[in-house]
């Protein structure tokens, strides 16, 4: 076999194994699945070794095949950054660059600006945003990247941290109005409270000047979904804890106000997320764009006005 066919049917196994799936893979290559299936098998006939066990139900790895996969892995991302950077060195980054985030209000604020510019800077860089309001899956979602604000649960991704948003209690005049004002956090377990625990109670952690306080709390009504949360908060239906950035505009407007504002609530980071360090040129482009620009644009008001670094703790943000 020809070098450059064991150096393709190499990327196809780590294709294969990185999805645990011969349909996904076949997807994501562009090529029928038999095809790709029939390669794989020349392959492991070549190194007459069995690299992948199949069923009708799923794929693993043999031991032979976890031991391969960590080696070829990183000599095909060494290539295909060799390759990508050979071209950007004539054209410029190129391609078509995949990004997930979660369909939250203040993300997309600032997100769409950031791939706005950064697609006016790079003409041969296609930009394509997949909102995914569940976990996201980069490496299943062929995604080159993530911006959340979760931690993945792959230990093998990659996480960038761009940024700490910070969180506050929030409510409507209405029901601050109807059930009083918390004076302190210990008021909060006789309050309602808009909880992203289905059915059950949970526990809002509080600290002021060295002093942590712990306050189980609880409602009637709980979701999973910030945007849907100050919906029911601009209802009069509870108490909510929210990125202050999401609700900076309801703010100053008056339909919500800040409670317990001199109790702090641990901060959210802000994730850019990938599959590997090695990357090419068009992600590592964006990367780089966007760590400049989110920290600043997230520490900007609602109606555009820039606050400088020593201010951005007025609207809840902590440049890294």
């Amino acid at each position: 076999m020809q070098n450059s066919q064991m150096l393709r049917d190499m990327a196809l196994f780590v294709e294969v194994a990185k999805r645990k799936s011969f349909s996904q893979a076949a997807a994501a290559l562009g090529m029928p699945i038999s095809s790709l299936s029939r390669r794989i098998s020349l392959f492991e006939q070549l190194v007459g070794l069995r690299l992948l066990d199949r069923t009708t139900r799923r794929l693993v790895l043999t031991s032979y095949g976890e031991a391969y996969y960590s080696q070829a892995t990183r000599l095909v991302e060494e290539a295909q950054k060799a390759f990508d950077d050979l071209v950007a060195e004539t054209k410029g980054p190129s391609g078509l660059l995949k990004i997930a985030a979660p369909p939250d209000f203040w993300v997309l604020r600032h997100l769409s600006q950031i791939v706005t510019d950064f697609s006016a800077q790079h003409e041969h860089i296609r930009v394509h945003v997949d909102l995914k309001p569940s976990t996201i899956d980069v490496v299943g979602g062929h995604h080159d990247l993530a911006v959340t604000i979760e931690e993945p649960r792959e230990t093998s991704l990659i996480m960038r941290k761009v940024a700490e948003v910070a969180n506050g209690l929030f409510a409507a005049p209405g029901y601050l109005d109807a059930y009083g004002w918390p004076k302190a956090p210990g008021d909060l377990a006789t309050h309602r409270t808009i909880v992203a625990t289905a059915g059950t109670e949970t526990t809002w952690s509080l600290s002021r000047d060295g002093e942590s306080i712990s306050v189980t709390v609880g409602g009637p009504i709980s979701c999973n979904s910030p945007s849907l949360a100050r919906r029911l908060a601009l209802a009069e239906q509870g108490i909510i804890s929210s990125h202050r950035l999401s609700v900076e505009r309801d703010l100053m407007q008056g339909r919500l106000e800040q409670v317990l504002s001199e109790w702090d609530l641990p901060s959210t980071p802000v994730y850019i997320v990938t599959s590997s360090r090695l990357l090419p040129a068009k992600t590592r482009s964006f990367i780089d764009f966007a760590m400049k620009r989110l920290p600043a644009m997230l520490a900007a008001t609602t109606d555009g006005e820039l606050w400088g670094t020593s201010n951005a703790r007025k609207v809840g943000v902590t440049l890294t």
